[in-house]
C-alpha cells in the first residue's frame, strides 16, 4: 500500500493556479516530505531480502503507475508539453 500511495502522491494535482507562492511552496514541501517518508517506509521491508516482499513492492509501484501515471484512465489522451501533470517533480533514485 505504501508504494501505491507514493505513486498516487507523485501524480496528483492539488495546488490550484493562482494560489499564493508561499502557500504553494509550503504545500509542495509537505507533499514531497510525505511522499519520501512513505517511499522509505516501503523500502524498509524490501531490505529484509524477502523476495515476496520485494515482488509486492514492485507490484504496488506498477499498479500505482498504471492507475495514476499511464493514460489509461484519462479522458484526454493528448498531453501538451506545457501541461503540468502533477505538483511534485518525479522521484529520483
Amino acid at each position: 500500500w505504501f508504494s501505491l500511495t507514493v505513486d498516487w502522491i507523485s501524480h496528483m494535482k492539488l495546488i490550484k493556479s493562482g494560489i499564493n507562492n508561499v502557500a504553494s511552496g509550503i504545500l509542495r514541501t509537505l507533499m514531497y516530505a510525505f511522499r519520501f517518508g512513505l517511499a522509505y517506509l516501503a523500502m524498509l521491508p524490501v531490505m529484509s531480502f524477502n523476495i515476496g516482499v520485494l515482488l509486492a513492492a514492485v507490484a504496488g509501484y506498477s499498479a500505482g503507475f498504471f492507475i495514476f501515471g499511464s493514460q489509461v484512465f484519462r479522458n484526454n489522451f493528448k498531453i501538451e508539453p506545457y501541461q503540468d501533470l502533477s505538483d511534485l517533480p518525479p522521484p529520483n533514485c
